[in-house]
């Protein structure tokens, strides 16, 4: 397999030849599953754990060697970015039976489409989530459980280490573990930095700015009967996929009360209201700001997880979940008849 420009394919093949391979709380891996939702496409997908370094495994790194999620495979196509995974699905497939996300080039709609979208996608969404977790104080009300700070950063400091061993142990992955090590360095040094995160928040307030009077000028359009506005018009776009994650992330994240809310951006508060509401968006992310099982459940089950994933693997952790849970629950109904 090799990796491949966002041209689309010659001969798409069917869609069940999809594979994507993302963590489902990643930011990036979510605007994919979006996109997948919205177009109606049929995919496999394998949850590569982050928080249990399976992007670090051997076997994921061949896949993608810089180790990161999403990996989007079609036939012998594998795109290892996520804007470029996103523009081929939207090039790839454009039957009248799959919903376009972008319009034709040309349109009036394209220019605002592409310039919500560069604008949103420009926005540091790691160094804002790695602010989040290392400088709490930053934060009103954050989902992420106040022990998992010093957690995260002992994780952060073990994956140094964990990358040099790897490296030892796989020659031919040396170079891409290596790399992958210094760039985890340069980042998490800038991330820790509370000038630069307080520089970032500023730069986040003026791109929400942009999007609270783009909200407004939909607003005073008369739209067509039986349809509603979202950011670029009266159609949900690439840059609705852009801006209904990045929301859903800040108020994950805890930086939702200091950008909307009690009378500031009244715009994007009902816009994030009604995205909520979006069956589409409810699929793919109604429940993804638990991150219990995500990120605790699955300790249990590391030692089976090395291996690259599989239908039976997973089927096979499933069941055992299930019968864990199926015997708790037998056993405490059964002390409380005696």
């Amino acid at each position: 397999m090799e990796q491949t420009d966002i041209l689309p394919a010659e001969n798409p093949g069917p869609e069940g030849n999809l594979i994507l391979y993302h963590w489902t709380h990643s930011f990036t891996s979510q605007k994919v599953r979006l996109v997948i939702a919205e177009k109606t496409l049929k995919c496999k997908e394998h949850d590569v754990s982050l928080p249990l370094n399976e992007h670090n495994e051997p076997w994921f790194m061949r896949l993608n060697p810089s180790g990161e999620v999403p990996v989007l495979v079609h036939g012998e196509t594998i795109i290892c970015e996520a804007t470029q995974i996103i523009d081929y699905l939207e090039n790839t497939f454009r039957d009248e039976n799959t919903s376009r996300l972008m319009p034709l080039e040309g349109s009036m709609y394209y220019p605002r489409v592409q310039h919500y979208r560069e604008l949103l996608d420009s926005l540091p969404m790691d160094a804002y989530t790695h602010a989040c977790i290392l400088h709490p104080e930053l934060t009103v009300d954050s989902m992420i459980p106040a022990y998992a700070t010093s957690r995260i950063r002992t994780q952060i400091s073990n994956t140094e280490t964990e990358l040099k061993k790897l490296a030892e142990e796989n020659p031919d992955l040396e170079d891409a573990y290596i790399a992958k090590q210094k760039r985890l360095k340069t980042k998490l040094m800038d991330h820790d930095n509370i000038k630069y995160l307080k520089k970032i928040l500023d730069e986040l307030e003026k791109v929400l700015d942009q999007v609270e009077t783009e909200l407004q000028r939909r607003n005073e359009e008369t739209p067509e009967e039986g349809r509603e506005s979202w950011l670029c018009g009266q159609f949900f776009s690439l840059a609705d996929v852009s801006l209904a994650v990045t929301l859903h992330r800040l108020k994950f994240l805890g930086f939702a009360r200091r950008n909307w809310g009690n009378g500031k951006r009244p715009n994007l508060e009902s816009y994030y209201e009604r995205i909520l509401q979006r069956t589409t968006f409810n699929s793919v992310l109604g429940n993804v700001n638990n991150i219990l099982i995500s990120a605790v459940l699955p300790t249990a089950f590391r030692v089976a997880r090395k291996r690259a994933p599989s239908l039976l693997g997973s089927t096979l952790m499933v069941g055992m979940l299930a019968g864990y849970f199926w015997s708790t629950c037998v056993q405490k109904r059964r002390k409380e008849s005696k």
